[in-house]
């Protein structure tokens, strides 16, 4: 399993403006850009990653996810800030 792995059962589960995927062995780091998580809590966007993931992480090709959910608007500001 390796980050576009994650990054494709992420995209097609799920409707994202972007994806960006990193891996490290088994922990990945995820970043997921789409209008769903407005007004969502921080838990249930954690919870809307985790879902389509839950057979890689049962099967232990995934052991650990880092995960940041943004909307497209949050996400334009933070890469701005980024580039500081």
């Amino acid at each position: 399993m390796d980050a576009a792995d994650v990054k494709k059962i992420l995209e097609q589960a799920l409707t994202l403006d972007e994806c960006v995927v990193e891996a490290e062995g088994t922990h990945f780091k995820v970043i997921a850009v789409g209008e769903q998580f407005d007004g969502m809590s921080r838990v249930k966007a954690q919870q809307t990653i985790y879902q389509p993931l839950s057979d890689v992480i049962a099967d232990g090709s995934v052991h650990a996810v880092t995960i940041k959910t943004y909307t497209p608007e949050k996400w334009q500001r933070e890469r701005k800030l980024m580039m500081l």
